[in-house]
């Protein structure tokens, strides 16, 4: 079966292989009726870069209701199971792994601190091995020589990056983590949720297929890309 990476809205992504979904930062910023689909989405495993509230999202809700496992970086899994979730700790560098395939957490140059103020752990940036395929999800962060050591070793084929700003890297940033990554496939994420992240996934695109030899994808809130 193929791999499917479904962008469910700012860097909340969902991806599928055989009958396993796997949630990726699960925020939605629409209305609570787009919150209240969560419910009926199948859901094996979450998956945390970092504790703030736009990453953090439905994760400890969603736990509570389908008993879905949270694993992240250590004081953050320990925060959601304070919280009621299920939850399981790892640490930069650990792999870990799933009935689907594995995954491994690696630098993010950001910072991470819960809803409510708490300490939770380093950000990171998560990459996924799923099927034949590896996914490099960058979480937020910074243009940061780390991206140099994960293209080299870990070869990730499709990179999913912010593009934003402000919070994050910008476009510019961007394309040069793209380089740095060498995936094929790019998409872009984090952008135009809030107005100080407004960006044009159009120019992003532009000059990563000028300037890299990537594809980049872009997805609207709800489209899918199937490998």
């Amino acid at each position: 079966m193929s791999v499917e990476i479904k962008y469910i809205d700012h860097s909340f992504f969902l991806i599928s292989h055989d009958n396993c979904n796997v949630a990726i930062d699960p925020f939605i910023a629409g209305e609570t009726s787009s919150k209240n689909s969560l419910n009926s989405m199948k859901i094996d495993d979450i998956l945390l870069t970092h504790a703030h509230g736009d990453h953090l999202g439905e994760s400890i809700e969603l736990s509570k209701i389908k008993g879905t496992n949270i694993t992240g970086i250590f004081e953050l899994a320990n925060y959601c199971m304070r919280k009621g979730a299920s939850a399981s700790g790892i640490n930069m560098g650990g792999e870990i792994s799933f009935p689907w395939g594995k995954a491994i957490w690696l630098p993010a140059s950001h910072s991470s601190s819960t809803p409510d103020g708490q300490y939770a752990g380093s950000p990171a940036s998560i990459l996924v091995k799923i099927g034949n395929l590896s996914i490099y999800h960058a979480g937020d962060t910074g243009l940061h020589a780390d991206m140099k050591m994960i293209g080299d070793y870990y070869k990730p084929d499709i990179s999913l990056l912010p593009i934003g700003g402000y919070y994050t890297m910008g476009i510019n940033e961007a394309v040069e983590a793209a380089k740095w990554l060498g995936s094929k496939k790019i998409i872009p994420m984090h952008y135009n949720t809030f107005p100080p992240i407004q960006a044009d996934p159009s120019e992003f695109k532009e000059k990563i297929e000028a300037k890299t030899e990537a594809e980049c994808i872009i997805l609207k809130p709800g489209e899918w890309y199937r490998t």
